[in-house]
């Protein structure tokens, strides 16, 4: 069971207006920035041929003569330019975790062009500051280099603001905050109680254990047609042509449009589940490992046996169309924020044992039918397995409770 603490840490992003001067200084900025992130993962390069290796410290040491000599540089936050650093540093400790682990794909770290670096991180109070120039309708950011720029403030910030980050998402600029609040008052007991069973596409979002079907508007789906035809649009301009990067722009906003609604959705859905219900119980599922691709099957002689790749691309779309782990993550925090209790319990066999005697077999279930071949129970598939994942987590809150 996940607890709360004194102090939480929460995430506000907030939209930014810059002018045409402060755009073109925000963009000098990321190009700034992204050029020091590929020189030193140069460095690191050069030096791993040689068999040796540069640690963050040795590369933050030399940040001070590179704005001596690089006026371009010396404009920006030396604080910024060490989370630039720092942000290769974790990418190389990410790197090496992996090779360390034996996974197949270890991801070794790569120069940054204009579309993968999209961000600068600050320290609030270092370098830039929030709501900068203090009025009682307009808000302000202020990043070292660029002035203070307006911001549409849509929520109040309470709390602590630790950094900040200047984000370009398409042609649209946005402040994303890092603040350290104080746990909030839980919200008033309902003495309700749910699982939770995930489904995709048609099928659904989710199920609870009370037999309510959460639906699932699939908005990558539905714009997945408008989407073919626009990356279609692109391959038919010439590589390098400004008609191509319009084409590719508007690739990308159909696919920002698609995920903006569907965080929208989750968030409404997350906020609806913790309002109304003390205790949460989900499948703790691992959405990376499920979306992997379909391994190959070869035949020995030279060729592939049929491995069901078509089916599995499908299911892996429709999974990451549903947003499983992102919805689990939103009622995690929200849970968090309303002192309500949130458990993740183990699925495995939740689908085939039966909720009213306990008997578990693969037989049990049919498609969406279950059928118990012991006692006869009859059920929907999903209420049938998010009552066993609420009996689940029932058994580790007690045992969490008599260990306490």
């Amino acid at each position: 069971m996940e607890t709360c603490q004194k102090l939480m840490i929460r995430s506000f992003t907030f939209r930014m207006y810059p002018t045409s001067k402060q755009e073109s200084l925000l963009r000098a900025m990321l190009a700034d920035h992204r050029d020091l992130y590929n020189a030193a993962l140069q460095e690191r390069r050069e030096a791993c041929k040689r068999g040796k290796r540069v640690w963050f410290k040795d590369q933050d040491a030399q940040l001070t003569a590179i704005r001596e000599n690089d006026p371009d540089q010396a404009r920006w936050s030396y604080s910024a330019q060490e989370q630039t650093l720092r942000r290769l540093d974790k990418a190389f400790k990410a790197f090496f975790r992996r090779l360390r682990s034996g996974e197949k794909k270890v991801g070794y770290p790569r120069f940054k062009g204009p579309r993968q670096f999209t961000s600068v991180e600050h320290r609030n109070g270092d370098g830039a500051k929030w709501d900068s120039v203090p009025h009682p309708t307009q808000t302000r950011a202020k990043f070292q280099g660029v002035g203070h720029i307006k911001v549409k403030q849509h929520r109040p910030v309470t709390g602590r603001v630790k950094r900040m980050s200047a984000r370009l998402e398409g042609r649209k600029w946005y402040v994303h905050l890092v603040v350290e609040q104080e746990q909030p008052t839980p919200l008033p007991k309902t003495g309700a109680m749910v699982g939770l069973d995930l489904a995709t596409g048609p099928n659904g979002l989710a199920y609870t254990s009370l037999g309510e079907r959460i639906d699932n508007p699939t908005f990558g789906a539905v714009a997945a047609a408008k989407i073919a035809r626009a990356q279609q649009q692109v391959f038919r301009c010439r590589r390098g042509s400004r008609r191509r990067f319009k084409a590719w722009d508007k690739v990308s906003n159909l696919y920002r449009k698609a995920r903006n609604q569907r965080h929208d959705y989750l968030h409404k859905t997350a906020r609806r589940l913790v309002d109304a219900y003390d205790l949460i119980v989900v499948e703790d599922l691992r959405t990376a490992d499920m979306t992997r691709r379909a391994a190959p099957r070869p035949d020995g002689n030279g060729g592939y046996l049929p491995n069901g790749g078509s089916a599995k691309t499908g299911l892996n779309r429709s999974i990451r169309d549903a947003g499983w782990s992102q919805f689990l993550d939103l009622i995690c925090a929200k849970a968090e924020s309303a002192g309500r209790d949130f458990i993740r319990v183990n699925p495995a066999y939740t689908s085939q044992t039966c909720s009213s005697c306990g008997h578990r077999e693969r037989a049990n279930r049919n498609g969406k039918a279950f059928l118990c071949v012991s006692c006869g129970h009859r059920d929907d598939a999903d209420i049938n397995a998010a009552l066993n994942i609420l009996r689940a987590g029932l058994v580790l809150q007690d045992a969490a409770q008599a260990a306490s």
